[in-house]
């Protein structure tokens, strides 16, 4: 199904052409980045939008899956919250509900929560996606999970593509992020080899279900992608 065997190295340049290229004659698309936590999904979605918006108004805009998170009071309710960022700790109906009306109200501003990394909480109503819009790029790591509410998730989708990088420094970045963000060394190692690993484990064998594989040539540099 996915694009991986490339004659010539995929190039940031022809990303963009191919996303650029996604939206129809007036409809808006949406296109899902996938991958493993740390591969580098943030860091690729939010420079495909700034690049595609070009300083001018917004053509492009960035919609994380991070959003449908639920609050750590619910999942200290479900008793959850030791898992947090595993497949059933985020709203995945209410994720794909909005994806869809993302694709079918182009004609409004429509509201999609963001995610505050310093507080780790979702934030309702944080990301205005404008009529102009006519790209919706949203990442996150279960778009191409096949199970539950996980599979309206991805049928709300024109394509998705999988993020890919070597074992060794995925856990690099994702560790120097847990630190980034309040976590002591011991902490942030325990975490990424923990809870983080096992949701990697899952996530893996999705990358046979993407649109196109991407390597980290293709993208930008840097310690700040999830």
């Amino acid at each position: 199904m996915h694009d991986d065997d490339q004659t010539a190295p995929l190039t940031f340049e022809a990303l963009l052409a191919r996303a650029r290229a996604l939206p129809g004659a007036g409809r808006r698309a949406v296109l899902g980045i996938a991958g493993s936590p740390g591969a580098g999904k943030s860091t690729l979605a939010e420079r495909l939008v700034r690049e595609l918006n070009g300083g001018g108004g917004p053509w492009a805009a960035r919609v994380p899956m991070d959003g449908f998170h639920l609050a750590d009071v619910e999942l200290r309710r479900l008793g959850r919250l030791d898992r947090k960022g595993a497949p059933d700790t985020f709203d995945a109906g209410g994720y794909a509900a909005l994806l869809r009306r993302l694709r079918e109200e182009s004609g409004e501003t429509v509201y999609a929560p963001g995610f505050e990394r310093e507080l780790e909480q979702p934030l309702a109503g944080a990301v205005p996606v404008v009529p102009s819009v006519r790209l919706v790029v949203t990442e996150g790591n279960y778009l191409l999970l096949d199970t539950g509410a996980w599979r309206r998730v991805r049928a709300a989708l024109d394509e998705v593509w999988f993020c890919e990088l070597p074992e060794p420094e995925r856990v690099r970045r994702l560790v120097a992020r847990h630190e980034r963000y309040g976590k002591p060394r011991e902490a942030a190692e325990a975490w990424a080899l923990g809870s983080d690993q096992r949701n990697a484990d899952l996530i893996a064998p999705t990358r046979g279900r993407a649109d196109l594989v991407v390597p980290p040539l293709a993208r930008s540099s840097g310690d700040g992608a999830s």
